[in-house]
């Protein structure tokens, strides 16, 4: 019976995916080569290919994975060359360059023969490598306050594959960076996460921010939202409503965690609000956004509340929507009360102005006014982050 069994290495190769699949078109490969990044994922594969054990292949996955990371933040942060006449502050580099990565590792065939499981780890590996997810580094001792920021990858690009997402541009834009304010300097570590229902519910928010919640000073997550404003997002609910993520998939139900018997319909953000939407932090104005969408206890039909849920009501929407920013903000916020942390934790959810390309421009990858769009939504991301960090009590030492 063992001679019938299918050798590893003759198993059909795999697939790329509906991500990847879009590298091929005209402007990804656009925004690679102007921006220098079109040589990663060629250098990556011959690398690749000169594994010839998994430990070897996991050891570079992880070296390349964190120096795509590493370059990205440099080239926003204006280190090191350009690579192109493509904006420093550009995400989308990062965005492509590392589906053409994990593109790489998904139909590779060593010689050794790779298991499924195997695979999966490699791409584990990058993923949370090229995403900064690893890269989480604070100071030792007091005196220094620590910020934890998140952003995302663009999404909706079967709508317009030319998209920018502003909040993966300011992670990349603030990764490592001081903010000085009154009470002494803040140190801000980010990281970036995919937009894929699965890749949430098999738990990569809390795996990242976990080991960090006790240590750091503030935290917010940080995503796209309505156009020409800023919301701080009061409450969070405990539902996804369906829109296609990334690979075209939709999920309609209530967002997946652990312990699902205590889990409540709804979180809330314990970011200083108040102080924020009174501050001038920029050219777009700021809410306090308290809107979400329920069911009303014995109700059966949702019901926008303007002033937030009602007592026993079923969450269809938070105030960010019932897509992946509100799911990362429930979940980081989750994590944050289930920690024991509600009372001493800053935390929530900041909903950046859509990022737009000057009017009349539909072909073209960049423009001066979208350049300008998305370095005042950095500029005002980090003020409200000051003014955020500012309202804090005690560092933790």
């Amino acid at each position: 019976m063992a001679g019938l069994a299918v050798p590893q290495a003759a198993q059909a190769a795999p697939t790329a995916t509906v991500e990847e699949l879009r590298l091929d078109k005209t402007v990804p490969q656009e925004i690679l080569r102007r921006s220098g990044f079109d040589s990663v994922a060629p250098e990556f594969a011959r690398e690749l290919d000169s594994a010839r054990t998994y430990a070897q292949a996991r050891r570079i996955v992880v070296r390349e994975g964190s120096a795509l990371w590493k370059r990205a933040v440099d080239r926003a942060q204006g280190r090191g060359p350009a690579g192109g006449d493509l904006s420093r502050d550009d995400d989308r580099p990062l965005y492509w360059a590392r589906l053409g990565m994990t593109r790489e590792v998904r139909t590779w065939e060593p010689g050794f023969g790779l298991g499924d499981e195997q695979r999966a780890a490699l791409l584990d590996e990058l993923e949370r490598t090229s995403r900064g997810q690893s890269a989480i580094r604070y100071p030792s001792g007091k005196g220094i306050k620590r910020v934890l920021v998140t952003g995302f990858d663009p999404f909706t690009l079967d709508r317009d594959i030319r998209i920018s997402n502003p909040s993966g541009a300011t992670a990349l834009a603030l990764d490592g960076t001081v903010i000085e304010t009154a009470q002494g300097p803040a140190r801000v570590e980010t990281a970036v996460f995919p937009v894929r229902w699965q890749d949430f519910a098999e738990g990569t928010v809390e795996r990242t921010l976990r080991p960090y919640l006790k240590k750091v000073d503030l935290f917010t997550t940080v995503s796209q939202g309505r156009v020409g404003r800023f919301d701080i997002e009061r409450t969070n609910g405990a539902w996804r409503g369906g829109f296609p993520d990334n690979e075209n998939i939709s999920r309609t139900e209530t967002v997946p965690v652990t312990d699902p018997a205590s889990q409540p319909q709804w979180t809330t953000t314990t970011l200083p609000y108040t102080e924020i939407v009174a501050a001038s932090t920029g050219r777009f104005p700021v809410y306090d956004n308290t809107s979400v969408t329920e069911i009303p206890a014995g109700g059966t039909e949702p019901v926008v509340r303007p002033d937030g849920p009602t007592e026993g009501s079923t969450a269809r929407a938070g105030g960010g929507g019932n897509y992946l920013s509100n799911e990362i903000a429930y979940r980081a916020t989750l994590l944050r009360d289930r920690l024991g942390l509600h009372d001493e934790l800053p935390g929530g959810h900041v909903h950046t102005p859509v990022l737009q390309f000057a009017t009349g421009n539909t072909t073209e990858v960049t423009d001066p006014e979208f350049v300008k769009n998305r370095l005042d939504i950095i500029a005002q991301v980090r003020a409200i982050v000051t003014v955020a960090v500012s309202e804090t009590g005690r560092t933790r030492g």
